[in-house]
């Protein structure tokens, strides 16, 4: 959607005799309509590439821009940005001067300054009625212009001038704030450069603080091959700064040329560190913030019906691009995925009936449909859009697709409804009446002729979002990569929740999906509490997985690291906070059902916008001299109703309720077996009837039925598996892989559990763990989590329970479990490793048929040691044990308290 950003300027300043005038202002509330016929959408503002040329930072003739500034501090992904420019009148007469800059649409302008020859004018936000009533108090003089246009894929354009008489200095501040959005991956961070002219003092900064670490940083050189080697990179590993500071003869087009090659679009774009699927919650100054970005699972099936306008006015490049984009995208879908194709201009054709599976037979006539296509005729919104839903609720009525997978509409036209029903509001209540609650509408405008807000309105109450596809540009591409954001749905139904009486002001924590590569923040107050920590709980559907996972963060080890920090921004966290408040609260405006709930809601998000100083549709920036006698009024207006509607991106508002933690939380967080960095066996207190192994590795098997222990360790090598459980009658198998210390000691390479495997057979499931991810598999889908959370997951009779950093408990059919214990040694630990240990209970209910190391003994075999003699150590006796008949020499040495008898053998039961 095309947002204005206006800035009213009335103001007639005396000074040595002359007059500076600032002169712009912009459209009133009221004086938006309802409504726009059809012949009204017709002529929509479109943005030639020669507007796009004809843009300068700073404007004027006979000027020198002394110096021009960037900088952005990006804090836990939440940006400030100022733009500063000092500029001198250099010629004989009085002119306007222009300061211009391109922001990103997503952006609120936070302040704007100006001192012009020592008059200093300082903004202030305020309720737009109030903002305009003080600034008409101080006008003199009635002048009006509007300024402000749109003119970049995501950019919007400030700008001000203001007339100035010969030799006058002037200063111009702009600040903006702006949460970054991470889409496939990255966070992108866009700032624009165009100054028109070679400047003496040109400078761009950047820095980024991730508390959780930088993962990649990097700069993509746009600007063109003479800057490659000025732009600096320097980072560690929570911080970076990226600058670039070209000299006054870098920044020529040549060695003599008197024109600057600063030209487009400077881009940082990076990630940061994850250690956990359950996101990071960050606290600071009595706020909270939780990035969820979960990797490592498996993606959903998809149902997908592609929506394609064929009308006349798609003839040509658009069509052609769109074919290209087409091709790739079928090409994408995977085998567990179903489409369809409908095509429509006066009328609707349907390339199948039916939703079909993406086979390669079926991917392929696909294609070759999308590629005879004709563009003719008019266009036919309503019908198309209807007659997709349908199929999709065909198939789920009839069961034809996973009750899991997610189902979409993909929407892709160029211009507004011309033939059957053509009035926007009707189409959006139709489209709205038979779409379920679980399908999605993204849809793609190309070019400008399209009604955007149309489109964006339609999209974002169907549990969607929608993209301009931009005609000068590779709108092939840019197709490509809308879908690749769409395209891997990991979770459905996600809601992130906290403890009872913990937070408060909680910003939407239900959503419909979550696609890989994209994030979801939460955002809200810390109530006062004398616990030092804050609990996040995530609950969410994957792939045949139920998923349950717990997080935390420390309420003020946050605030002291910013403080450390030079160039952070200690306010983000507060910032964040009302930046998405107001943003769904601008949402839930423009889906308000009466005018009072209106009201009430423009009144909260006046109340936040002032508070935290942002410029939105119902506030205005009041720049104001000291003296309080001059002053400038800046305003975005509210959205201009534009076909039926019009609203600002954000999500659809939720009603937020908040319940206690759930009951399988409470169980799974008392206090593990012990808490040790590095544990033996004999700092272990074991409960009777749980047989364990752990060290080097060492069994400790309780036979109760003859009160008697039986402790073993198993000689083996590094890579060998041992068989610890394998029951064919259940379907249960638990197997262990050694790992060796990074060195021998006393000439002997200690070993050690390093990965542990479950398997259930009758359902294909799998849970594997390792000392970095606990990973569940059922043959088709591969989900992975780390240490770093508690999660509690259920998949076909298997439910996993991982306490963070601590143990996990696999529980099969109630009636099998398996405890796997994390080991953690200092990472720089000259001889030791990480490793696992495995504990098993006694009353496991396998079959007759089990046998392992351990299975062997759930049964209590006849166990009998005899023949004890003296041996080579006299401190060890050697004996023989007898155990299924079968008979092994051992060695009895120093018993301890868990063990009657504590055996050595050479080697037991082993797979490998």
């Amino acid at each position: 959607m095309r947002r204005l950003l206006l800035l009213s300027l009335g103001l007639q300043v005396l000074l040595l005799g002359r007059c500076l005038e600032f002169v712009i202002d912009g459209e009133r509330e009221d004086e938006a309509s309802d409504f726009r016929d059809h012949r009204e959408r017709q002529k929509r503002a479109t943005v030639t590439s020669e507007e796009e040329e004809d843009f300068m930072a700073v404007r004027g003739d006979n000027i020198t821009v002394k110096s021009y500034k960037v900088e952005s501090r990006i804090t836990s992904r939440f940006a400030h940005t100022t733009y500063k420019s000092s500029v001198v009148n250099s010629g004989s007469k009085p002119q306007s001067i222009g300061f211009n800059v391109h922001i990103p649409k997503r952006a609120f302008i936070s302040n704007f300054t100006m001192n012009v020859n020592g008059i200093t004018f300082v903004g202030s936000v305020k309720d737009k009625v109030v903002a305009r009533n003080l600034y008409t108090k101080a006008k003199s003089r009635n002048k009006a212009a509007g300024i402000v246009r749109t003119n970049s894929q995501d950019m919007e354009t400030f700008k001000t001038e203001v007339h100035v008489p010969p030799g006058s200095n002037i200063e111009f501040e702009l600040h903006y704030q702006e949460m970054m959005q991470r889409k496939l991956g990255f966070y992108e961070h866009t700032l624009y450069l165009q100054p028109g002219r070679l400047v003496p003092t040109f400078q761009v900064d950047v820095h980024v603080y991730e508390p959780k670490g930088i993962s990649s940083i990097r700069t993509p050189n746009t600007l063109g091959a003479q800057f490659s080697d000025l732009i600096k990179v320097n980072s560690s590993a929570d911080k970076a700064h990226v600058v670039f500071k070209p000299s006054l003869q870098m920044q020529r087009k040549c060695e003599t040329c008197t024109d600057s090659a600063i030209d487009g679009i400077f881009t940082v774009i990076y990630d940061v560190n994850r250690d956990s699927n359950a996101g990071e919650l960050q606290v600071s100054d009595g706020h909270f913030v939780h990035f969820f970005a979960p990797s490592k699972l498996s993606p959903l099936p998809k149902n997908i019906v592609f929506v394609i306008d064929v009308s006349g006015s798609m003839w040509g490049v658009k069509m052609k691009q769109t074919v290209q984009a087409m091709q790739a995208i079928l090409d994408d879908l995977t085998m567990d995925d179903h489409f369809a194709v409908i095509d429509f201009n006066h009328n609707v054709r349907c390339w199948r009936e039916d939703l079909v599976a993406a086979s390669p037979i079926q991917i392929g006539d696909a294609k070759n449909y999308i590629q005879n296509i004709r563009p003719s005729g008019g266009t036919n919104i309503n019908e198309a859009l209807l007659r997709a839903v349908q199929m999709l609720v065909r198939a789920s009525n009839q069961h034809l697709i996973d009750p899991r997978s997610v189902s979409m509409v993909i929407f892709v036209s160029d211009g507004d409804p011309t033939v059957g029903e053509i009035k926007l509001s009707t189409i959006q209540r139709n489209v709205k009446r038979v779409m379920r609650e679980d399908f999605s509408l993204f849809s793609l405008g190309m070019g400008f002729d399209v009604d955007y807000d149309f489109l964006e309105r339609i999209s974002m109450e169907n549990r969607g979002v929608a993209q301009r596809i931009y005609g000068n540009h590779d709108a092939a591409e840019q197709l490509r990569t809308f879908y690749r954001q769409v395209s891997s749905p990991l979770l459905r139904q996600i809601t992130i929740q906290f403890p009872e009486d913990s937070v408060t002001d909680v910003t939407q924590n239900r959503f419909d999906k979550f696609f890989d590569g994209s994030e979801l923040v939460v955002s809200g107050k810390v109530l006062p509490s004398e616990s030092t920590k804050l609990t996040s709980i995530i609950s969410a559907y994957a792939a045949s997985l139920d998923i349950n996972l717990v997080t935390e963060a420390d309420v003020s080890e946050l605030d002291m690291q910013l403080a450390k920090h030079q160039h952070s921004f200690t306010g983000f966290a507060k910032q964040m906070w009302a930046y998405l408040t107001i943003k769904q609260l601008i949402s839930e405006r423009s889906f308000a059902p009466t005018a009072a709930k209106k009201r009430k809601i423009t009144q909260r998000v006046m109340a936040l916008a002032v508070e935290h100083q942002f410029v939105t549709p119902l506030t205005a920036l009041l720049v104001e001299s000291e003296d309080a006698t001059e002053r400038l009024l800046a305003d975005s207006p509210k959205d201009p109703k534009k076909g039926c509607c019009s609203t600002l991106s954000g999500p659809t508002p939720v009603q937020f309720v908040y319940q206690p933690p759930p009951s399988w939380l409470q169980l799974s967080t008392q206090a593990p077996l012990h808490e040790v960095k590095e544990s033996t066996v004999e700092e272990i207190t074991l409960t009777q009837g749980v047989n364990l192994v752990d060290n080097d590795p060492h069994f400790i098997i309780h036979l109760p039925g003859r009160s008697m222990t039986v402790c073993f360790n198993v000689d083996s090598k590094p890579g060998d598996v041992l068989s610890l459980v394998s029951d064919e009658g259940t379907g249960v198998a638990v197997n262990g892989q050694l790992i060796g210390s990074k060195k021998a000691l006393k000439n002997k390479l200690r070993t050690y559990f390093g990965v542990i495997s479950v398997y259930y057979q009758p359902q294909g499931a799998s849970v594997t763990v390792g000392t970095d991810l606990i990973t569940l598999t059922d043959g088709r889908n591969n989900n992975s989590f780390t240490w770093g959370a508690t999660v509690d997951v259920t998949q076909d009779g298997v439910r996993v329970s991982i306490v963070k950093d601590s143990h996990v408990n696999v529980t099969i059919n109630n009636n099998i479990q398996v405890m796997v214990l994390l080991h953690r040694v200092w990472k720089k630990h000259p001889v030791n490793v990480d490793f696992l240990g495995i504990y098993i209970p006694n009353n496991n209910q396998y079959s007759p048929l089990v046998h392992g190391l351990i299975g062997q003994f759930s049964r209590e075999p006849e166990v009998r040691v005899y023949d004890v003699h003296e041996g080579l150590d006299p401190l060890k006796k050697e004996a023989t044990m007898e155990v299924k008949g079968s008979r092994l020499l051992v060695t009895r040495y120093a018993q301890k308290p868990d063990c009657e008898h504590e055996l050595l053998t050479v080697v037991v039961d082993c797979c490998c």
